[in-house]
């Protein structure tokens, strides 16, 4: 791994949490996630399963964690199974855990090979009367493959039709929402790279640049900061592409009077950052593109003091709903009859803002985090408004990742990446 160990504190800390939520005799277990194929003998970068790193660290493939709290021996209540390491695979596939490694990140005392695990399972099965489960219930969620989680789950069910099942994912839902101080000052680190990212791109951009170049100048200073990459696949959008939500190809020239929005991010030891910031190819603002990007910025300024404990995020997209209508009134994209006449489902303000402004962020960019219950302090969100004019080729969207604090407005993680537009036209221009 790229990024320096992480204290394994942390990692003991969430399964003290974790467990304190679990039933009496009950078992949890935790896969780590497959090695995708592509075709021949080409494969994915392996990904690690964000639940077992969440509560073990552990950032390897096939790899199980086991949590028993009733276990009758003490040694059994936290058990992590490793794929069994020799000098073939060191020599093939470089350093994998020891036994002794996966003790020192983990903080887990027992721990087997991977080969043990049948045995081992079945007996701690034995002494249990309820197993969860770790499905994917996150509300985004929209898998077309077979994980080793569904594999396990199934396998479970046919070889222990007896014991009653659980879900572990309503206690992650909950727990993961929540930061501890260590995953935010992770998310600070992933935050603090994606600024050095920005800068340097302030610098490298001019008009008959290729969106790909600025793609690989993001690359390059993410990497060369112990990131391992993207935090999620990049968008750099210039001219109308903006106005494609989930615009990827970055195969676009840049021209002179586009803007150019970008929404790309660093991750730094699995935990993600998420930001946009849209800027002019040639270093100045038109008057129009100023009016526009400067309402953008008013609205998500605004939005982000509403992210306080006890708000309630379909309440709080409302309230933000009313922000930007008025500010799309005052660019006269909207009139007093567009509003009037408007449907209650799909506000007129919907026309030129249709996505939604904030989610749950950290270990995954959309992540795991309550969404109907009111808010509370330590959850990290993203603020992201944005306006689209496709008749006028204006995209503007900007986004920073903020940390609702127990009193006063949230914290905001990239308060140091520039994003007023006197700042951005200095620094394109200096």
């Amino acid at each position: 791994m790229k990024y320096l160990q992480i204290s394994n504190q942390l990692f003991i800390k969430n399964r003290k949490k974790f467990m304190a939520q679990m039933q009496p005799k009950s078992i949890a277990v935790f896969n780590s996630n497959d090695i995708y194929p592509i075709s021949a003998d080409s494969t994915m970068p392996f990904e690690q399963h964000r639940d077992i790193f969440y509560l073990s660290g552990a950032d390897q493939e096939e790899t199980i964690l086991v949590l028993f709290p009733d276990a009758m021996s003490r040694s059994h209540r936290e058990v992590l199974f490793v794929r069994e390491t020799n000098a073939h695979i060191a020599v093939w596939e470089g350093e994998k855990l020891t036994k002794e490694k996966a003790t020192e990140v983990s903080g887990i005392q027992t721990i087997y090979w991977l080969s043990d695990f049948d045995k081992v399972f079945f007996d701690l099965m034995t002494e249990a009367d309820t197993i969860y489960f770790n499905t994917n219930e996150h509300y985004r969620q929209s898998v077309q493959t077979q994980t080793r989680e569904d594999r396990f789950i199934a396998k479970c069910k046919q070889d222990f039709p007896a014991h009653q099942w659980a879900k572990s994912n309503p206690i992650l839902q909950h727990l993961r929402g929540i930061k501890e101080v260590e995953e935010i000052a992770l998310m600070q680190q992933a935050c603090d790279i994606t600024e050095k990212g920005f800068r340097r791109i302030l610098g490298f951009t001019k008009p008959g640049v290729w969106e790909y170049e600025m793609e690989a100048e993001y690359l390059h200073e993410f990497v060369r900061n112990r990131s391992k990459g993207f935090a999620y696949t990049p968008i750099i959008a210039a001219g109308n592409n903006a106005n494609v939500l989930h615009y990827i190809e970055n195969n676009q020239q840049v021209k002179d009077g586009d803007l150019i929005l970008m929404d790309v991010a660093a991750e730094y030891a699995n935990y993600s950052s998420d930001m946009t910031r849209t800027i002019p190819a040639n270093g100045k603002f038109t008057d129009r593109q100023k009016a526009v990007y400067k309402a953008v910025l008013r609205v998500k300024d605004k939005a982000t003091k509403i992210l306080v404990p006890g708000t309630i995020w379909a309440e709080y997209h409302k309230e933000v709903g009313k922000l930007m209508t008025s500010e799309l009134l005052g660019l006269g994209l909207l009139d007093k009859a567009d509003v009037q006449s408007e449907d209650e489902k799909w506000p007129a303000y919907k026309k030129y803002f249709m996505h939604g402004t904030s989610h749950h962020i950290g270990l995954d960019t959309h992540d795991y985090g309550e969404l109907k219950t009111p808010m509370k302090a330590n959850m990290v969100f993203t603020v992201e408004p944005g306006i689209y004019i496709p008749d006028e080729g204006i995209g503007i969207r900007l986004e920073d990742n903020v940390v609702i604090q127990e009193k006063g407005e949230p914290f905001n993680l990239m308060r140091n990446i520039p994003i007023e537009v006197e700042e951005i036209e200095e620094l394109m221009n200096s």
